[in-house]
Order: C-alpha cells, then structure tokens, then sequence
C-alpha cells in the first residue's frame, strides 16, 4: 500500500488506493456558480438504457422533486429519454448544481441497484453542465432539451412525451420558482 508521505509529509501513514489515476488523488471539484443558467446532460453507460419503463421515469422524477427539497433548485425545462437526460438548471448559490446533481444521482443508482440486483456504472463518468446564457440561447436550450424525444422518433409530438416538463403532468412541482429573465 502506498503512502502520500513523500508529497505531503503532513499526510503520513495515511493510506491511498491505487486506482489508476495520478497519485490516487481525487477529482477536480466542478465549478458550478448560482445564478447562472446550466444545460445539465447525462447519459447511460455505454448508452445503455437507463429507464426501462414508466415506473423507472416516475421514480427519477420523483427523486428530482427530493432533490428539490433538500437544496432548492429552479428546473426551468428537462426531458428524460431511455438512455440520458437533459436538464435546464437555474442554481441559486455556488455550489447548489454539484450538490443536488451529487444527491440526485447517487441516490438514483442505488435505487436502480437495489431494484434490479445489480452493480456497477449506471450512468457514464460526470455529468456535463455548460453555462447558459438569459436569453434568446435559453429558449433555444429549452426546445432542444423538449424536442428531444421528436427528434428521436419517439413521438410525433413533443408534447406527447410524458417525461419532459413540456409533457409531465407533475412539471408544476418541478417548475422554475421565480421569472426566467
């Protein structure tokens, strides 16, 4: 076993796992500002499917809504497709994004292996947030999170998908608490 005495000698004897990466260390924290728009994306590993049936989305959405509750977070649009999903975000304070994406997701895979006796990657490595910006890029972001299950021929209508704020029937209870602009 390795010690990290050599580079931090006030770290002695405190044991590292060798996992491959430099040194052990752990990752870089996310930076993740309040106030700003993020277009929140995640998908399955190896694009397997994630939600295999209604009960699956149900679950997923109902866990947004715990998220929600534990640190306060504005779901201004998402869509939830069988092997991804894609979030508009407004965090209210630095910080919020990583901690309910934190909450959100580790929750989820332990639901998802509990229930189908599984272990391992549910979802492929971090999930991705790219700043939006509080305009006409926002809307633009919000039709393409709410058309994806249109484009992907998994409806003829995106308001035909049940799992999207555009289609959900509970998107009040995920909706954005406050003006958009």
């Amino acid at each position: 076993m390795q010690t990290i005495h050599a580079l931090c000698p006030e770290k002695q004897n405190v044991p590292i796992t060798d996992t491959g990466d430099d040194l052990g260390m752990p990752r870089t924290a996310r930076a993740s500002k309040g106030g700003i728009c993020y277009h929140v994306i995640s998908r399955g590993n190896r694009r397997a499917t994630v939600f295999h049936g209604p009960a699956d989305y149900h679950s997923f959405t109902d866990l947004m809504i715990r998220a929600c509750t534990r640190i306060p977070m504005r779901v201004i649009s998402y869509c939830l497709m069988p092997n991804h999903f894609h979030f508009v975000l407004w965090p209210h304070s630095d910080g919020d994004l990583s901690k309910w994406m934190q909450w959100l997701l580790t929750t989820h895979v332990r639901h998802y292996h509990r229930l189908r006796d599984t272990d391992g990657r549910v979802w492929q490595g971090r999930f991705k947030a790219f700043p939006i910006q509080t305009d006409r890029h926002l809307l633009t972001v919000m039709r393409y999170v709410e058309r994806n299950p249109l484009r992907a021929n998994l409806v003829e209508s995106a308001r035909q998908w049940s799992w999207s704020s555009l289609g959900a029937t509970n998107s009040s209870e995920l909706s954005c608490q406050g003006p958009v602009a």
